[in-house]
């Protein structure tokens, strides 16, 4: 299984319009680092994806056992450093008793999103020039060489 994400930069300084699989999203830094603030800057969306898993995981996990009307709150920062960390507190309403909590506390450990984050990706990335930027490129060239404005002798 895979998932598509693209990312494209647009005339404001620092947005990304972002397609992630088929929804529509804005990404942006904020004001006090030269963007518009349009949108959540990048680590946000990255902490985005760990509570939505979380909470996620988690009512499914209630309601695969059948305990109806788990509720779940998750709270994400970001601590910045020489070793960035997540601090995530999560609150769980409607377990039924505290053998339920001590089970949600072993499955919150092992998200997916929380499994990825801690092993780390690879990353495997190819950089180049996009379609049609080499037509530019030679048409950038040919004018430089043979400027439109000379007369073509005959």
């Amino acid at each position: 299984m895979s998932l598509r994400v693209t990312g494209v930069t647009i005339e404001a300084r620092w947005r990304t319009d972002i397609d992630a699989a088929g929804h529509a999203l804005i990404a942006d830094e904020p004001a006090s680092l030269g963007g518009a603030d349009a949108g959540p800057e990048p680590f946000a969306l990255v902490l985005a994806g760990l509570a939505a898993c979380t909470a996620t995981t988690l009512r499914m996990y209630a309601e695969h056992k059948g305990w109806d009307g788990v509720q779940v709150s998750v709270t994400l920062e970001l601590h910045k450093g020489d070793r960035r960390a997540i601090a995530r507190q999560v609150a769980v309403t409607g377990a039924p008793d505290e053998a339920a909590l001590t089970r949600l506390r072993d499955i919150v450990e092992r998200t997916p999103v929380t499994l990825a984050l801690k092993s780390g990706f690879d990353i495997l990335t190819r950089l180049e020039a996009a379609p049609g930027a080499e037509d530019a490129r030679l048409d950038e060239a040919l004018e430089e060489t043979f400027p439109a404005s000379d007369p073509i002798s005959p």
